[in-house]
């Protein structure tokens, strides 16, 4: 636009002072950039592209194939246009990286009339997330370097990875009792497959706690006095606040939490008990901007920022996975754990406040923490208080820092376990739930 003011300037100026020569080269001018303009509009305005996965779900280590094709619709050649399919910047920001590429994602073509340039790469997988690939930004513009056009292609495409689960391999779990398993503080009901004695019947007693034995052998009707029940299965209670998180240990101390959940809830699915997840952290499905993708924009920058994942998030709502069994809960649980992110959201006693009433008695209150004070001692002791069962993994490295965790925890009555590195949670899953 500045040159077409110019180039119209000078005209008016030939014009006043009658200058012929410039006045013609004012024309030519003129000329060259109406039709430059009116070529990079038509050449941005025929192509079309399309993304294709080979998955949408994979698992840490695999590879997702991507190929990319861009169509010339028009009657017309493009000289020149620059293809790009964004990946998110924090998916390439660590080393190893989260997606590692192989391949060119970017790429400068020509397209003949009615052609199409195809464009593959492989992703390789090396942390769990969940990863937006995409949308492609198509760049063209006139030979002359006057005009260019910018252009969001295609819709993305959302990766989910799967966390890592380390399974309890060479471990017999069918011999134990059910995870988790501790006796309540508070009698809720009881538990009908453990007989604790026998007593004199009682008006009300149903038939089926009648002790027929001893109502034979002594004459009068008995009834049988079950144990209290007992708590089966977890609800994990993970604090991801990103002010718990010393920066100089991420990603590692962070995804390092995420795969012990992961395993901890595959061994309760393993031997058919309950669990549930309960986090502070972001889902990064929230993030996701919604509109801007079919779009024409002026600049390179304005498309990549049109069409990326917003960087912050708004809500405080916690994430919440109910406490249940069965495989699909298995699934819901990885894929939370696979969206979830740090945040500055809640807090932990925070979360426990706002969760406590939808974390089920008759499960293990497990929480996972990179840090302990004296708040998060004091909203752990009045979880217990309230008849829940808790237990707390402590996400450190340093054996000091773990004996400074822990002793506010263990002066409440709550028992802690190191998690200190991978290899120590198959050791924190048996210690913690094969009891």
């Amino acid at each position: 636009m500045n040159w077409l003011v110019a180039a119209v300037l000078v005209l008016i100026v030939a014009l006043v002072f009658d200058l012929g020569l410039l006045m013609y080269a004012t024309y030519a001018l003129l000329a060259v950039l109406l039709f430059s303009r009116f070529l990079t509009r038509r050449w941005a305005e025929s192509l079309a592209a399309t993304r294709e996965c080979n998955r949408l779900h994979a698992d840490v280590g695999d590879s997702v194939a991507v190929v990319v094709q861009v169509t010339n619709t028009g009657n017309l050649p493009v000289a020149w246009c620059l293809i790009e399919d964004l990946l998110p910047r924090s998916a390439l920001v660590h080393d190893p990286p989260s997606l590692g590429i192989q391949g060119r994602r970017t790429q400068l073509a020509m397209l003949r009339a009615n052609s199409t340039r195809t464009i593959a790469y492989q992703l390789q997988c090396n942390r769990r997330g969940y990863y937006q690939i995409g949308p492609l930004v198509l760049e063209t513009g006139d030979l002359f370097g006057l005009h260019r056009r910018y252009r969001v292609a295609t819709r993305p495409h959302f990766l989910l990875v799967y966390p890592r689960v380390l399974p309890l391999e060479g471990y017999d779990v069918s011999s134990r009792r059910p995870i988790g398993e501790v006796r309540m503080i508070h009698r809720l009901y009881e538990d009908p497959t453990r007989i604790a004695g026998v007593r004199q019947y009682e008006r009300g007693d149903s038939f089926n706690r009648i002790h027929w034995r001893a109502t034979a052998r002594t004459g009068q009707l008995h009834s049988k006095v079950y144990e209290p029940s007992t708590v089966a299965g977890a609800t994990l209670l993970l604090d991801y606040h990103v002010a718990s998180h010393d920066p100089q240990n991420e990603p590692f101390r962070s995804e390092l939490a995420i795969t012990a959940a992961a395993s901890i809830a595959h061994a309760l699915y393993e031997m058919g008990q309950q669990a549930g997840l309960v986090t502070n952290g972001r889902d990064a499905a929230d993030r996701i901007r919604q509109e801007g993708w079919a779009c024409d924009l002026r600049t390179r920058d304005a498309a990549r920022q049109a069409a990326s994942m917003l960087d912050h998030s708004e809500r405080l709502r916690p994430v919440v996975v109910e406490t249940r069994r069965g495989e699909d809960q298995l699934l819901r649980i990885l894929e939370a754990l696979a969206r979830v992110e740090l945040t500055d959201g809640l807090t932990l006693p925070q979360l426990i406040s706002e969760t406590a009433s939808r974390i089920p008695r008759d499960a293990t209150v497990l929480a996972i923490l990179p840090r302990v004070t004296s708040e998060f001692a004091v909203a752990l002791h009045n979880l217990r208080r309230q008849g829940f069962a808790v237990s707390a993994v402590l996400n450190v490295y340093d054996e000091y820092d773990f004996a400074q965790a822990s002793g506010p925890l263990l002066a409440n009555g709550i028992p802690t376990h190191h998690l200190r590195s991978e290899a120590a949670i198959v050791s924190v899953c048996r210690t913690v739930l094969l009891r």
